[in-house]
């Protein structure tokens, strides 16, 4: 049989207004654009979704990852999307587009991407989970606590085809390299890493020798860190990751779990402040106070021989109320500090945005202390 692949690749191409949500125009050309191509065969379906300001593609091919045509296709929508986005004067147009051309792949221009391809088993449930106003470090934690804690994860005790555990791809996007980490074996070393998630990333898990094949991944995370290719604050980098679910994987509600903490992110207004992850619907994904607080949502999908049957919006379930007003609450502690860090981050962290061009104009006012 032959392999699916799903590509779910994200870009602010614009904000309506400021930096709230997606104007439905932007969406309508992705779709029109999508469209041709579906019906074309160059792509077997679609999705056209938005969290915040961020729109997002989801498309399913045979083409596999890292394929030239499809992140062509995604550069063409989101060139085109900003186009619209120019015509609008909406803000921001284009600000993820570190490019001029496209150059064979979209990966280091400025979107985000999540690839996985497998072979699709009798029933695959797959989440696309989308963040606005954080960072790809904001997945360490729930990824972590999907696939290696077994007070989250019923199943890595009591289910023999998750129990031997799963490998983390962990990635040092500081240095540009990886390491390949077993749990349960290696856990207090993963966390050791993950926990200072500004640096290293879980970037896939890999299940271990078992019901499924050991080099199709359960999870991928994008990992693009937008100042690293511009070289300067343009924006947050708002991640995206592909989870499946069930047969061998954590249950959806075990995938679903994590996100029920409402934990902290940085990233928030100005790409310059920590604050509380909201799991909300795809409708309440709209970021206002203080440009958030941020926002994760959850896609559901059953995929049939490449068809994306849903979305399911996952997050819309009452029973995330109760952590929509942890959030609330948090939100509102957070905000007191001000100017303030823990609410701000750390001076280290700050280093691309832009506080140091108000330092550099300090600079030479500094004297020698006694």
């Amino acid at each position: 049989m032959t392999k699916i692949t799903i590509s779910l690749i994200k870009a602010d191409v614009g904000g309506w207004p400021g930096h709230a949500t997606v104007h439905p125009a932007l969406k309508e050309t992705a779709e029109s654009v999508l469209s041709q191509e579906k019906a074309k065969g160059e792509i077997i379906d679609f999705k056209v979704m938005s969290v915040g300001d961020d729109l997002q593609l989801m498309m399913t091919h045979q083409r596999g990852v890292d394929n030239a045509e499809i992140h062509g296709l995604a550069w063409e929508v989101m060139c085109k999307a900003t186009e619209k986005a120019k015509e609008l004067k909406l803000y921001g147009a284009g600000q993820d587009l570190l490019c001029d051309a496209f150059c064979g792949n979209i990966k280091g221009m400025g979107p985000g991407v999540a690839e996985m391809e497998f072979e699709e088993r009798a029933a695959e449930p797959v989440v696309a989970f989308m963040m606005d106003k954080t960072e790809p470090g904001a997945f360490n934690l729930p990824i972590f606590r999907i696939f290696a804690d077994p007070f989250n994860t019923a199943g890595l005790v009591i289910d023999p085809s998750i129990h031997q555990g799963f490998v983390f791809e962990v990635w040092d996007i500081m240095e540009h390299k990886k390491v390949m980490m077993d749990s349960p074996e290696e856990m207090y070393d993963i966390l050791a890493l993950i926990g200072a998630k500004s640096r290293y990333v879980i970037k896939r898990v890999y299940p271990k020798a078992g019901k499924l094949p050991e080099d199709e991944p359960a999870a991928v995370v994008s990992t693009e860190k937008l100042y690293q290719t511009a070289g300067t604050y343009v924006g947050k980098d708002d991640p995206v990751a592909l989870v499946r679910a069930q047969s061998g994987l954590p249950a959806l509600g075990e995938v679903l779990e994590p996100f029920s903490l409402g934990h902290l992110v940085s990233g928030w207004m100005r790409g310059s402040h920590n604050g509380p992850l909201m799991p909300c619907a795809f409708e309440d994904a709209v970021c206002t106070r203080f440009d958030g607080p941020p926002r994760v949502i959850a896609a559901g999908f059953q995929i049939a021989k490449g068809m994306l049957i849903g979305p399911v919006d996952l997050f819309r379930d009452p029973a995330f109320d109760l952590t929509r007003q942890r959030v609330h609450e948090i939100t509102d502690y957070m905000r007191r500090h001000g100017p303030f860090e823990p609410h701000r981050l750390p001076m280290e962290d700050m280093e691309y945005t832009t506080l140091p061009h108000v330092l550099k104009n300090l600079g030479e006012r500094f004297a020698d202390a006694d």
